[in-house]
């Protein structure tokens, strides 16, 4: 499947293919899936979308980069999130951590792949990872090493990838208000450290003949998948009003893209002037369900590509 979605998508135009990234879903690993797809494309870019930081070792997540770097002849982007959930540290069997102590492990993370991705030897001493004499050849292909694209779904979190990320990454469960303020609130942090700023937002989007046919087909999976994130009101959902009953009807205006194609293009342009976006991110497959089926996809696929996508360059 991977390997039939991953040419069609290149063959389409779209300018990546990104893998979700949660040890808790049931779903493939996202580096090695990347790599099979590299060995069957030549152009599209590849990320990882969002790898949860606190469950990966810098040094080996730095080393498994720079490998999917180099093979894939500089396609690839490291998407990553500092996580949210306490189960991101009780999988490696670790306490849950305090926010603060969540985003200082999480900045720790960075410095030392960015470490590890200039070739030199080095040490490290921090207050979560203690390292001695540490060397990473071959270097990742893209000089100083591939790009780093921080997830984020509150404000703190948008701030800190501002400070230190290549990109920002919208979460895709937020309205468009939200969305819009934490991409300013990361453009503002970009400015004030000096760094170039780029957008980019992850949505639940599905395009099909018809509204009617992307609610049936889609509609069922993205509702699994909000379903957790409502009932225990995280920040997606926490300004919802009170009363709000959990319907697809309530949650898709200013939040789900959905429809036919011009619908979609109408959609994907004004997320665009509202939050300054560069790049969307597509999840067309839900872990939490499994679905939509594997054909649908496809299809969806081909008609983003035929009948969206290009209406949307540059």
């Amino acid at each position: 499947m991977l390997v039939e979605i991953a040419r069609r998508a290149e063959a389409l135009g779209f300018s990546t293919l990104a893998t979700i990234g949660r040890e808790s879903y049931p779903t493939y690993e996202e580096l090695v899936t990347l790599a099979a797809a590299a060995a069957v494309t030549e152009r599209i870019g590849l990320m990882t979308d969002i790898l949860l930081a606190a469950t990966r070792e810098p040094v080996l997540l730095a080393k498994q980069a720079a490998t999917l770097d180099q093979i894939s002849g500089g396609r690839f982007t490291l998407g990553i999130g500092a996580g949210a959930l306490g189960w991101d540290a009780a999988m490696l069997g670790d306490p849950p951590l305090s926010g603060p102590e969540r985003a200082a492990r999480f900045e720790e993370s960075v410095e030392i792949l960015r470490l590890c991705w200039a070739g030199e030897r080095f040490s490290y001493r921090g207050k979560h990872y203690t390292l001695e004499d540490v060397q990473i050849r071959p270097r990742p292909y893209q000089k100083p090493g591939p790009p780093l694209w921080i997830g984020a779904s509150v404000t703190a979190a948008a701030r800190r990838a501002g400070r230190i990320a290549d990109g920002f990454v919208g979460t895709p469960s937020t309205g468009l208000d939200n969305a819009t303020r934490l991409a300013d609130a990361y453009k503002e942090a970009a400015r004030e450290a000096g760094r170039p700023a780029e957008v980019i937002q992850m949505r639940d989007a599905w395009v099909a003949s018809t509204r009617a046919e992307a609610d049936a087909v889609y509609g069922p999976h993205v509702m699994t998948a909000y379903r957790y994130y409502w009932e225990h009101r995280l920040a997606e959902f926490a300004n919802m009003p009170e009363g709000t009953k959990f319907t697809l009807e309530n949650l898709a205006p200013d939040r789900l893209i959905l429809g036919e194609p011009e619908t979609c293009v109408r959609e994907f342009q004004r997320w665009q002037k509202t939050t300054g976006a560069s790049t969307f991110l597509l999840r067309l497959r839900h872990a939490h369900s499994g679905g939509p089926p594997h054909a649908e996809i496809m299809k969806a696929i081909r008609l983003f590509g035929e009948r969206v996508l290009p209406y949307l360059k540059g």
